[in-house]
């Protein structure tokens, strides 16, 4: 892997990173963040995974860092604390990083190979009472990326799946602003949403799985609705393609997966989207995530004016 540490600038503290992509901000703010993180190649592979705990998966994430040398990483479900994100195996790798940690669950970071994320958003607004790590937002290579772990929801009814709910209404509102923005951008991570029976082995044995629901499906399609690429769907039409496959019965070796990793491309960026698929080796490793990253590869947009 060719070293890209001696690019890496030193983060800016927590309390003078710049807000900047707010709807209420100017675009003369935004052109200069994203003038400040240009990529370096022509096409940059945008990643999202669930790393199903970052401690755990440190050697496996590792290791797929240095195989696929992604260019944008949003990772979900870190499952550390703050002070235990591994800032510096990470770095060491090529890549700087910004992070949101919660003990025992949950948790979003996002790495940028050979320089630091620029964040512009820490949580998803319109509850300040909401504490839980599942949403972080920042310019790297030219793009403004929102990585996301989505509510899981079960069990329903219950306060779990209405707390999905209305997170994915907070989400639509905070959406609807990045999609108008003249700016390249990406909504990534892991939605906890199987949109069509098409995404799923088996429908039938999941029909009561809140990741299933007409309410949770419906609120996908109006974020879709927007103006957003299903980028996946956009690449392989009707074919299946799965991104999860749970611990049971041998699920991943008989194919029986489910796609909830989502990355969707604003109509700015949407046009340069070349290729998506799916790291399946990183599912086969031992003692693997039950997720596998999910990738997109477009044509790196142009500095801004």
């Amino acid at each position: 892997m060719h070293d890209q540490r001696a690019a890496i600038v030193t983060p800016c503290s927590p309390g003078t990173r710049a807000r900047l992509i707010d709807a209420g901000q100017s675009s003369r703010s935004v052109t200069a963040a994203m003038k400040r993180a240009m990529p370096t190649r022509k096409r940059l592979k945008i990643v999202t995974f669930n790393v199903n705990g970052v401690l755990t998966r440190l050697p496996h994430l590792l290791a797929w860092l240095a195989r696929e040398q992604p260019d944008i990483v949003a990772l979900q479900e870190l499952k550390a604390t703050q002070e235990a994100f591994p800032e510096a195996a990470i770095r060491d790798a090529g890549y700087g990083c910004i992070w949101q940690g919660q003990r025992s669950w949950n948790g979003v970071a996002l790495l940028a190979r050979g320089q630091d994320p620029i964040e512009s958003r820490r949580g998803l607004p319109g509850d300040p009472k909401d504490d839980q790590s599942r949403y972080l937002e920042a310019a790297a290579h030219g793009v403004i990326v929102g990585g996301l772990y989505l509510p899981n929801g079960n069990p329903r009814p219950g306060p779990k799946f209405d707390y999905k709910l209305t997170w994915m209404q907070r989400l639509h509102r905070h959406a609807k602003s990045l999609v108008a923005l003249p700016h390249p951008v990406a909504l990534i991570g892991d939605f906890n949403v199987v949109p069509t029976d098409a995404d799923i082995y088996d429908p039938k044995s999941w029909r009561k799985d809140a990741l299933l629901q007409p309410e949770v499906r419906e609120a996908y399609q109006a974020l879709l609705d927007q103006g957003w690429t299903d980028s996946l769907r956009a690449v392989h039409g009707d074919a299946q393609i799965f991104t999860f496959w749970d611990y049971f019965r041998e699920h991943f070796a008989r194919g029986r997966g489910l796609r909830i990793d989502h990355l969707l491309l604003n109509p700015v960026l949407a046009p340069r989207l070349k290729d998506a698929g799916v790291d399946g080796w990183v599912r086969a490793l031992e003692k693997p995530s039950d997720h596998a990253p999910t990738w997109i590869e477009v044509l790196a947009p142009p500095k801004p004016r």
